[in-house]
């Protein structure tokens, strides 16, 4: 394959290439379309492309990249020729037959991550907005201080098991690389039991409301982080389940049932009526907030 072939493929418009497979987005926001992901089923748009940088990220499985990696999830394949090949088939660009081109290795994205304490700030105004009070925040989670292309960021740090960081402000929802699991361990000693959430805000927000005081905690930050929590559940004897009241909340529901039988309890009937835990937390705060005016 030519370099030319290459160059051309790169400057296809992400979102040319995704409407020539059928998908459109759902809604735009500045220079990022969001998407329901074009390669798996989900209700809630969690698929952004930013136009101008012409990158895409998928937060429901916490991976991005370029038009090839893109290419990769549609034909399951790290291999970079099967990936050019789709998308050549799909752009009708011709390949030359030549030997492969070796592209050169994507750049790491973040740059200079540092945690440090998690002090009252914009940040912790922004958790406060989402229910979440800075005592639970500043135990659970740090400021994370990061690069990107050169320019610094801050946001709300939230370690998994590998190293990797979750991280959210007002204005970005990403991940610090490796993607995993977290797992807090409570203080009581000898619990058999261990509470599931997909995100950490809804963990937090379980800690805010007095949720599983005497249990262990395991955040997904991922429902693609299934196979990798198995490890840690399988050594509980009861497990309670407070996911997100979708179509992936209830698949990974069904898929730890499948494994754990009885062990496991859906909890979300706690907040019927809303997607999450924690938009259960900022319904409940907002009432009592409204309750706290009328009694002064």
């Amino acid at each position: 394959m030519e370099r030319t072939d290459i160059e051309n493929m790169r400057r296809i418009p992400l979102a040319d290439f995704l409407a020539r497979l059928g998908h459109k987005p759902v809604r735009r926001s500045g220079n990022e379309l969001w998407y329901r992901a074009p390669y798996r089923n989900e209700c809630t748009p969690s698929f952004r492309v930013n136009v101008a940088k012409q990158l895409w990220y998928d937060f429901g499985l916490g991976k991005g990249g370029d038009i090839f990696t893109l290419a990769g999830e549609f034909v399951r394949s790290g291999d970079f020729m099967v990936q050019a090949r789709f998308i050549s088939e799909a752009a009708h660009i011709p390949l030359t037959a030549l030997p492969a081109f070796e592209p050169k290795p994507p750049e790491p994205v973040f740059e200079e991550v540092e945690a440090a304490r998690l002090l009252l700030s914009p940040l912790t105004e922004y958790l406060k907005e989402r229910g979440i009070p800075y005592a639970v925040a500043s135990r659970h989670c740090c400021r994370l201080n990061y690069g990107v292309h050169g320019k610094r960021y801050f946001a709300v740090g939230f370690p998994n098991v590998a190293g990797g960081y979750e991280i959210r402000s007002r204005h970005f929802k990403g991940c610090v690389p490796p993607k995993d699991v977290s797992l807090i361990r409570t203080e009581a000693a000898g619990t058999d039991a261990c509470c599931v959430y997909e995100g950490f805000m809804d963990f937090l927000s379980a800690v805010t409301l007095g949720i599983g005081e005497r249990c262990d905690h395991l955040v997904l930050n991922s429902v693609a982080n299934v196979k990798k929590a198995l490890r840690y559940l399988d050594g509980y004897g009861r497990i309670g389940c407070f996911l997100d009241r979708d179509d992936a909340g209830r698949r990974t529901l069904e898929a730890l049932k499948e494994r754990y039988g009885g062990r496991v309890a859906d909890r979300s009937a706690l907040y019927d009526g809303c997607k999450d835990l924690n938009e259960h937390l900022q319904r409940t705060t907002k009432k009592q907030n409204i309750n706290h005016l009328k009694i002064k």
